[in-house]
């Protein structure tokens, strides 16, 4: 698609704030993500409040995340073979009942441990679903040409919801402990309700799927290991989420150990969350301008020059802006390869491949947590940097060097590539 075609789609579309069906499908999983990050913050709360045990709070937590590991290749086989929106409606009303069991149970003072860790585990596996169908529903509700544009929203929403939704859960818990779940509960009503107002199909027309289910749980594995630009930023996305999660842990003992208090903390990882919403806002604009090769091998480098600054610092409060420097870049690498991926990915196939990268991308969180964990206990804060360091600088050099990304493809022509062949129905 050449530049002046492609300036005459943009000029011939519904900007995004007046597509309706987008802008119910954005606040949709806005509120719900409010709702989701203040519960989140509350269930630690709770646990603590209940058993006093922080053995328990990490167990929930780990029961919670569990299913992002266990049911991304299943949730996208399910998101291609059923009625998107229907499954968003679904996920939405059985998230409500479920945080909404909590909320009861802790009003009539029969919560247990048990029940917090089967909402929680079932919340976490329909929170998998509806994600990957929002994600493969946005082609769908506007034109290629807004692709950029609409994920910039989507990721200031997720890093909005974040950013007010954390400390609102804190606030709310010290209302009342059954209230950040009521409060979650509504946010599945309203987004169910948004979901309900929606005209536009969120899949193109398919046809009878047939063949083993095996197959189709390995279809979009395959499909992106056949996609050597996806198939490399994949990678590197993984190596940058251990990295950041490992970094998350190490930022905190770094502002303790310069005395910082738990508010300064907390304003601490609020400047990193508004880097992150301001670099969502930039993201079409980078788009527009660079080539996806720049922002991949800039976006790695940037964070390789950014991470040993933070032993250049001591105030906890500069910790957190050269930590929202960190986070201002991350929009931009997501708004852009995302784009790319679902352009040419085959609607047919869009949640199996979304499916496999969540694997890989999400995948590498736990083993980020566990290694920061490590290195911190052996070497202390400042040999832990310098080890992330030198992981960072390995990602960058092979975004520099990776074939794929230097003949990396141009977004402006993205189309989508051939998906296998699909069986033929069983007779």
């Amino acid at each position: 698609m050449t530049d002046t075609v492609r300036a005459d789609a943009r000029a011939n579309t519904t900007p995004l704030l007046r597509n309706r069906d987008f802008v119910l499908l954005w606040q949709a999983a806005a509120v719900s993500g409010l709702g989701s990050n203040a519960s989140s913050v509350a269930y630690p709360l709770l646990i603590l409040a209940l058993t006093g045990s922080p053995a328990d709070a990490g167990l929930t937590g780990f029961v919670a995340l569990l299913p992002q590991l266990l049911f991304q290749l299943p949730a996208g086989v399910l998101v291609d073979r059923w009625n998107r929106r229907r499954t968003m409606i679904w996920c939405d009303v059985l998230r409500g009942l479920a945080i909404g069991s909590v909320a009861a149970a802790l009003l009539l003072h029969h919560l247990t441990l048990a029940h917090v860790l089967a909402v929680g585990f079932a919340e976490g596996t329909l929170t998998v679903a509806f994600r990957i169908a929002a994600s493969a529903a946005v082609p769908n509700v506007v034109h290629s040409s807004q692709l950029a544009a609409a994920l910039s929203r989507n990721e200031a929403r997720a890093r909005g919801a974040a950013m007010l939704g954390q400390p609102l859960g804190g606030v709310l818990f010290g209302l009342g402990r059954a209230v950040p779940f009521l409060f979650d509960a509504a946010s599945y009503l309203w987004s169910l309700v948004s979901l309900l107002l929606i005209r536009r199909r969120f899949q193109a027309e398919r046809r009878p799927r047939g063949g083993p289910l095996h197959r189709e749980l390995t279809e979009g594995v395959r499909w992106l290991w056949h996609q050597p630009f996806l198939r490399t930023t994949t990678a590197l996305i993984a190596g940058s989420n251990l990295l950041f999660q490992a970094l998350f842990l190490t930022v905190i003992v770094m502002a303790r150990g310069k005395h910082g208090s738990s508010a300064a903390i907390g304003v601490m990882f609020g400047l990193a969350a508004v880097g992150g919403v301001l670099g969502s806002l930039i993201a079409p604009a980078v788009e527009r301008r660079f080539s996806m090769r720049a922002v991949v091998v800039g976006a790695n480098w940037a964070w390789a020059l950014l991470v040993p600054v933070l032993l250049l610092v001591r105030d906890p409060y500069l910790i957190g802006a050269v930590y929202a420097l960190m986070c201002f870049v991350g929009p931009v690498w997501n708004v852009v390869t995302s784009a790319y991926q679902l352009a040419v990915t085959p609607d047919a196939i869009q949640g199996r491949v979304l499916g496999a990268v969540g694997l890989v991308a999400f995948g590498a969180i736990p083993l980020g947590s566990l290694i920061g964990g490590q290195l911190l206990a052996a070497f202390g804060p400042t040999a832990t940097v310098w080890v992330l360091t030198a992981w960072m600088v390995l990602l960058a050099a092979t975004a520099a060097l990776s074939p794929s990304v230097r003949s990396a493809p141009a977004l402006s022509g993205a189309a989508p590539a051939a998906a296998e062949p699909e069986p033929a129905p069983a007779a």
